[in-house]
């Protein structure tokens, strides 16, 4: 049986959701709940040109993939980040700092200059040493004062594996959006109105996620989007495998060289002994 709800880290629905004219609201929603906006909320938003449209998104032509400023003009980058990727600390980085510097390209001055503030939602674990935490916000801050004189950037990221609460424990409105990410595909319209409660934006973009709502040409981009990530994460994963048997067969000429047994050279590397042999028949 089919599932009734789409996977909301594919790109094509998550466009669908927050990148859209007609659903600016449910953005501004999960903006303002994602950074604790009560007060001061951010009312308005505008799509930059780096945000592409959904139509579109299956050409990958846009480098991020929503960017959008409020009313203030203060900037935001959305990302969904499906797979690992080394340096993607870097890359929000350069992003934001890209950002901030194309305001100047606009002849802004530099004490006009809005903020930029990126968010990301990895579907993997960026930051191995906090375990608990799978919502962080990150700005500068003066190391003996902890001031916060450079106010301009902040990043914040949402690490999917580390949310474990389940449906019956969501209190927040914060990891109900974590919930909406992860488990998504896996909830049935049963179990809806105990994951939404009264909240009918986050009810609105699980009605975006209904595949029954899809054309079937929306659905064939939809699947040809997954299918090129599936392809390019076994190449990623392949090109990894790889890496590591070279590191072991490295390690493993240069415990030959030691002069160490096959038997020893096998538990080090994990290579058979035949393996390691042939190398050592080649050297």
């Amino acid at each position: 049986m089919l599932a009734k709800f789409l996977n909301p880290k594919n790109d094509l629905a998550f466009k669908r959701i927050f990148g859209t004219e007609k659903n600016k609201d449910i953005l501004i929603h999960f903006l303002n709940d994602i950074f604790g906006r009560s007060t001061n909320p951010i009312e308005e938003v505008s799509f930059l040109k780096g945000s592409q449209d959904p139509e579109i998104v299956a050409q990958r032509v846009s480098v991020v993939d929503l960017l959008c400023h409020d009313a203030e003009g203060n900037r935001f980058i959305i990302e969904m980040q499906v797979d690992s990727e080394p340096g993607f600390e870097k890359r929000a980085q350069y992003y934001a700092a890209r950002t901030y510097i194309e305001q100047r390209e606009k002849g802004i001055k530099f004490a006009n200059l809005k903020s930029v503030t990126f968010l990301a939602i990895t579907d993997f674990i960026l930051f191995p040493n906090d375990k608990q935490r799978y919502l962080t916000h990150h700005i500068t801050l003066d190391k003996e004062t902890y001031e916060q004189n450079l106010k301009d950037f902040s990043f914040s990221f949402l690490e999917l594996p580390k949310f474990k609460k389940t449906k019956e424990q969501l209190t927040t409105l914060t990891e109900k959006w974590a919930y909406f990410f992860k488990r998504a595909m896996n909830t049935t319209e049963e179990e809806l109105p105990l994951i939404v409660g009264s909240d009918n934006i986050i009810k609105r973009a699980y009605d975006e996620l209904n595949r029954f709502a899809w054309t079937d040409e929306e659905l064939r981009a939809y699947e040809s989007i997954d299918m090129k990530q599936a392809a390019e994460k076994a190449i990623l994963e392949g090109a990894i495998e790889k890496g590591k048997i070279e590191e072991k067969i490295e390690i493993a000429k240069n415990l030959l060289l030691l002069k160490l047994s096959l038997k020893d050279i096998a538990i080090a590397t994990g290579l058979s002994e035949s393996e390691i042999k042939k190398l050592g028949d080649r050297a």
